[in-house]
């Protein structure tokens, strides 16, 4: 065929639409049990309306419930747009290795093999969570675990717990957990207004400036800084946005900071991810730098591999953009090709 297309969130599914429309040959390989993408793995607890706007996917405008839970509701958008657009998704299909074969590639996962003239990797970073080395972490008692596992605020009910991180996971906590202790590396900066066009062009063009140096992509959000949210709002009313610096280190019945000891019976890593991007080694994309050159969507060492989702367009409406420009360079270079 003439695309595999790895990954079916945002952006595999908006680069899955353009290639419709384009009239080439995929399949859309993925490694949940159903649609949803990451969304499907969210706590519960995080309602639709508490984030910021999901953007529509190509074609079909996305009118979430006044109530609603996004690891439903989310979800349940991206099954009626698969099925609208009869879009070849295959899963669960979990790639493990993506290597050159003849003129073009192989994909290999537990389920079988598919050969493509060409690559659209869509794979995000749910599935390669962070959490960063601190002295004593080894050693602290209570429970640690990093946000993706977060099922709900039941859990940790009469516990005293320590959120790290100063992202849009964090404040998603500081919501929910009466009393959490909120610990990051810098003050987070939060901003009014709605987040402009042109503002995304200045932040895609900061998070590209890494990513076409072969560094490995900053977060988003640490270029665009914090929206008031009404998870924001809730835990700023309650009182809740109360920054600290980071701990120097971690004892067993808590943290430490100089001569100051404070007790906590849970750790919430709200750290953030890290590409998942480990089955594309075989193709020996990576810089010195640490992360994969890329010009637009194209890998430069690569340039039948196209990366949605990673660095600058890893948000929603960055994915759908990259999908779109994704499918338009290689159905010209493959057109191309045909002719040569």
């Amino acid at each position: 065929m003439d695309v595999v297309v790895i990954g079916a969130g945002q952006a595999g599914l908006s680069a899955a639409y353009w290639l419709r429309r384009r009239g080439l040959s995929f399949v859309v390989l993925d490694a949940d049990p159903g649609p949803g993408g990451a969304w499907q793995h969210r706590s519960p607890s995080l309602g639709a309306g508490s984030l910021h706007r999901i953007f529509d996917l190509p074609g079909r405008p996305f009118t979430p419930p006044p109530a609603g839970s996004a690891a439903t509701v989310v979800p349940a958008y991206f099954r009626e747009y698969e099925a609208a657009f009869d879009l070849p998704v295959r899963r669960p299909v979990a790639v493990t290795s993506v290597a050159r074969a003849g003129g073009g590639f192989r994909v290999d996962a537990p389920t079988g093999s598919w050969t493509a003239r060409a690559v659209i990797n869509a794979t995000g970073t749910w599935t390669a969570p962070y959490i960063p080395y601190y002295p004593g972490i080894a050693d602290f008692a209570g429970r640690q675990l990093h946000y993706a596992a977060y099922r709900g605020p039941e859990e940790f009910a009469g516990r005293r717990v320590l959120v790290v991180g100063g992202g849009a996971s964090a404040i998603h906590l500081l919501a929910e957990l009466p009393g959490a202790f909120w610990a990051t590396r810098r003050e987070p900066v939060f901003h009014d207004g709605e987040f402009t066009e042109d503002h995304g062009r200045e932040v895609v063009a900061q998070v590209a400036e890494r990513v076409s140096a072969g560094l490995p992509p900053r977060s988003v959000v640490s270029v665009t800084g914090l929206g008031w949210t009404a998870l924001a709002r809730e835990a700023r009313d309650r009182g809740a946005l109360v920054r600290h610096p980071m701990f120097d280190r971690l004892v067993p019945g808590g943290a430490v900071w100089g001569s100051r000891f404070e007790p906590f019976d849970a750790i919430v890593w709200a750290t953030g991810f890290r590409a998942a991007l480990s089955h594309l080694a075989p193709l020996h994309l990576r810089e010195p730098g640490g992360g994969i050159r890329v010009e637009g969507t194209r890998a430069v060492r690569e340039p039948l591999v196209h990366l949605v989702g990673y660095g600058p367009s890893a948000s929603t409406v960055g994915a759908n953009r990259a999908g779109r420009a994704a499918v338009h360079e290689l159905a010209e270079v493959l057109s191309v090709l045909e002719v040569c």
